[in-house]
């Protein structure tokens, strides 16, 4: 029996992402990267390991996962998405299982992500909530792309 995950493939060749797509997504629907300019989606892109989830018929990139590592120690999970059209149909969990599954992402020391929602879908596949919080610092800017577009327009 075929099911609805089968429809779609996922791959890591940057040559078939479909930039536009991904940037317009981060840039207007994702509450971590509202209003992230282009040439930032394509520079992250380019030195990154990325994902791509393409409905099989159309050829449609439908979703989107970016991994910054060193493939040896490190890994960060990040710009995770499904199209809302999409959603429902395993597709995450279908993403998921390729990137924790890929070569480059075994044996690492650390595998980290930050959520707001998406816990249980990670929890799944190992993530769990740190148990050293005190141990994580950050440099953290929310406003960095608004600031940057108004500067850019005055």
């Amino acid at each position: 029996m075929k099911s609805a995950a089968d429809n779609y493939t996922i791959s890591t060749d940057k040559s078939l992402l479909q930039r536009s797509k991904i940037h317009r997504f981060l840039s207007e629907k994702a509450y971590w990267s509202l209003g992230i300019p282009k040439e930032f989606v394509n520079k992250a892109i380019d030195k990154s390991l990325c994902f791509g989830l393409y409905e099989e018929s159309s050829g449609d990139q439908i979703g989107f996962a970016r991994i910054v590592t060193d493939e040896t120690t490190f890994a960060w999970l990040c710009d995770v998405y499904v199209e809302e059209d999409f959603r429902g149909q395993g597709l995450s969990k279908k993403m998921m299982e390729a990137i924790v599954s890929h070569p480059d992402l075994q044996g690492l020391r650390r595998f980290c992500l930050t959520t707001k929602d998406g816990h249980s879908l990670y929890q799944k596949f190992g993530f769990q909530v740190t148990k050293t919080p005190d141990f994580f610092m950050e440099i953290k800017d929310n406003d960095i792309y608004k600031r940057l577009i108004n500067s850019v327009i005055n």
